[in-house]
């Protein structure tokens, strides 16, 4: 079964499970940098099929949709710094 939920609402539920609390895109981008390669590889591969989809426009879908493309954007950005710096 598909999960329609973002990543951003996908990271939250795991952060309310763990530790009760949702997680900020700033503790988001964060955790993204202790993931290896391969794993960020795949978050961003996954992270962009989902801004490829189609989007309503309901103020609350491209409110969303803008906090997505900036967490992509932070975790490219970080991506990129990690891989330049061999890591």
């Amino acid at each position: 079964m598909p999960d329609d939920r973002d990543f951003i609402e996908r990271a939250n539920t795991v952060a309310e499970k763990l530790h009760g609390a949702p997680m900020t895109t700033e503790e988001i981008a964060a955790n993204f940098a202790l993931f290896g390669l391969q794993k960020r590889v795949a978050a961003l591969e996954q992270f962009d099929g989902e801004l490829r989809g189609d989007i309503d426009s309901s103020p609350h879908a491209l409110r969303r949709r803008v906090q997505l493309m900036s967490l992509r954007k932070k975790m490219g950005g970080l991506h990129e710094a990690l891989r330049k710096a061999r890591r």
